[in-house]
């Protein structure tokens, strides 16, 4: 998806929330759960009843990939379902060395149609750049993550013997990594419960995209976000995936998914209005 296509339905939808559809089969409702297709009847029904209030869907393809070949086949049915319109998400965190993260790149944006994924930095440029190489597909790079273990490493200082600076270790992240790609391409993750690095972060990165988990559940202030998050072109994707997809149990749990769905757009349409 093009940078302008995702920008105007941003504009359209007057929403930059992206719903995270983490479908775990034992939390699903249980009139479902014994469906033959149970995870895809779920997501289906979660797709119809948000898609007006969202631009983005992501799959966290670990509760995919621990179902096995139903799961894969679960995983891109529900891709292939998500509308058009809506920029696709595989919270994969794949890198590897340059010929493996090739086959990653062709599994994600060529069989199983995304429009981007998230990868660790880890290992460097090589690994990365098999992604950078789609056209119109996005590579999201780990930045600043939300658990507590971004303590290990990614909140560590050091000196960066080029410059002779200090530094965080995601501060050298972001600036290394956003000269491999362009804004059109490349997005960073910041996790919600980082917000008050997130006006550093726009020094480092002022134009770039970024993926926001950490609404909802983990505690992270879609105000804070905001405020200190967005752009003239928005450039924010806040993730919400249990706060929206398990917000009811019951038959009705599509209706109660919408209803979070809307109030988070309701939310973020007050904070476009005054940011422009």
């Amino acid at each position: 998806m093009h940078r302008n296509i995702l920008i105007n339905q941003i504009k359209e939808k007057q929403s930059y929330l992206c719903v995270g559809l983490d479908t775990d089969i034992t939390k699903i409702p249980k009139h479902l759960q014994q469906n033959k297709n149970a995870i895809v009847d779920f997501n289906k029904a979660v797709i119809d009843a948000t898609k007006d209030y969202c631009v983005s869907y992501k799959l966290n393809t670990a509760f995919y990939e621990a179902l096995g070949n139903k799961g894969w086949e679960a995983m891109e049915e529900t891709v292939n379902y998500i509308p058009s319109t809506h920029f696709k998400i595989a919270d994969a965190k794949r890198g590897d060395i340059g010929n493996t993260s090739s086959q990653y790149a062709k599994a994600f944006f060529e069989t199983l149609k995304f429009d981007a994924i998230t990868v660790a930095p880890y290992m460097g440029e090589d690994s990365i750049r098999p992604f950078l190489e789609y056209e119109n597909k996005w590579t999201i790079v780990l930045g600043l993550t939300s658990n507590e273990g971004a303590s290990d490493f990614e909140m560590q200082r050091l000196i960066d013997t080029e410059n002779k600076e200090s530094m965080f270790l995601y501060e050298k992240v972001l600036k290394t990594v956003s000269k491999w790609g362009t804004k059109d391409n490349l997005m960073f993750v910041t996790g919600a419960t980082q917000a008050s690095e997130l006006e550093n972060i726009r020094k480092i990165i002022p134009n770039n995209f970024l993926l926001v988990p950490g609404v909802g559940f983990q505690g992270g202030s879609l105000a804070e976000v905001s405020k200190y998050g967005l752009t003239k072109d928005c450039g924010l994707l806040v993730n919400a995936s249990r706060a929206v997809i398990y917000a009811g149990n019951g038959e009705n749990f599509a209706e109660e998914a919408a209803n979070i769905a809307q109030q988070y757009q309701t939310e973020m349409k007050q904070y476009l209005i005054l940011n422009r």
